[in-house]
């Protein structure tokens, strides 16, 4: 399949600081492309994007997700350092235990803002840049985002997503935007805090399905990747 050059096209990644995120942000770069690098621990994001080359290439922005006048600051940034923005990849979020009765529900509240709200407020600030460049949007979703895990109300924030993706790709397909939905199986990311098993996807391997699908030919929408591990029952 022909692959596309992204060599000076610029990105948002929120949740940037670790795991995918910051795999996202590393694939990129190595391809040619300008990252900017959204997370609230900010310490993190600065060392990630020293690593990547320093400011020609990655910048650091301090980012709530929750927060609307954040987001917009965060697209401010790409667009005031590099002039355009291309790409944003809608990554930052978290779980909570599976159980009805077994997590906190202010931790609840603050999932759904992150996982949901904030994905939806991320998406709306890009997007009138997105459209001046004909750009993509990236959502991360989740294989539980498309199976319902027993006791998870994290699942229900990514079929949430998952919904939202189709929902902004129905709207702007015609404008040249376009949006795909990345829903990885397990990954060995420190989202899980007990360990994963050995057979579990890396990073990488998002970073690697982030990548072919901003890299096809224009008149090509990856509307949906589904990255599982091959040991992966669910």
């Amino acid at each position: 399949m022909h692959s596309e050059s992204v060599d000076g096209r610029v990105a948002l990644v929120t949740g940037a600081s670790s795991g995918i995120g910051a795999a996202i942000a590393e694939a990129f770069v190595g391809a040619g492309m300008r990252v900017v690098l959204g997370a609230r621990r900010l310490d993190r994001l600065e060392a990630l994007a020293a690593k990547l080359g320093g400011d020609d290439v990655a910048r650091a922005v301090q980012l709530d997700v929750t927060d609307w006048a954040s987001c917009q600051h965060a697209v401010s940034v790409a667009v005031d350092a590099f002039g355009q923005l291309d790409a944003v990849v809608v990554n930052a979020g978290f779980g909570a235990p599976r159980g009805w009765l077994e997590s906190d529900p202010d931790h609840w509240r603050d999932m759904i803002l992150t996982n949901v709200y904030g994905a939806a407020i991320t998406i709306r600030a890009a997007l009138p840049a997105l459209q001046q460049s004909k750009g993509d949007v990236l959502v991360m979703s989740s294989v539980a985002g498309r199976r319902v895990l027993p006791g998870s109300l994290y699942s229900a924030t990514k079929h949430a997503v998952t919904a939202m993706a189709e929902a902004v790709r129905l709207e702007v397909a015609e404008q040249g935007v376009r949006v795909t939905s990345i829903e990885p199986g397990m990954v060995d990311t420190p989202f899980f805090d007990d360990g994963v098993p050995e057979w579990s996807l890396r990073d990488q391997d998002i970073a690697d399905a982030a990548l072919f699908a901003v890299t096809r030919d224009p008149r090509v929408t990856l509307s949906t990747v589904t990255v599982r591990p091959s040991g992966q029952v669910v």
